[in-house]
């Protein structure tokens, strides 16, 4: 029996999960590793970055709509401040591939 955990580092974890993805099993393995609570959490952080790069909306009006606190709207926007050039074009696409078109809510 080890004493140490298998597990250390967080690219460790991102491997497990780009492996999950792979084997199309992302879903099962998500779904195994985080509480419904923690499911919620992370739907609600893709939204504030989803409303930050689309930049329609002040910091007040995404807490409001998302139904968190300013801290934590200002939180996302300082580590997307933190994010290169490069990476925000990028998070950009990918999520504007999942937006609805204006005007469909």
């Amino acid at each position: 029996m080890s004493e140490t955990a298998d597990f250390t580092e967080w690219r460790e974890v991102v491997e497990i999960l780009r492996r999950a993805v792979n084997e199309e099993r992302d879903r099962e393995l998500l779904s195994l590793l985080l509480t419904p609570d923690e499911r919620e959490t992370l739907l609600g952080r893709v939204n504030i970055v989803n409303e930050l790069l689309k930049g329609d909306l002040s910091q007040r009006q995404i807490s409001q709509m998302l139904g968190v606190g300013v801290a934590t709207i200002t939180r996302g926007s300082n580590e997307l401040k933190n994010q290169s050039k490069d990476t925000k074009q990028w998070l950009d696409s990918l999520l504007s591939g999942y937006r609805a078109p204006e005007g469909d809510s």
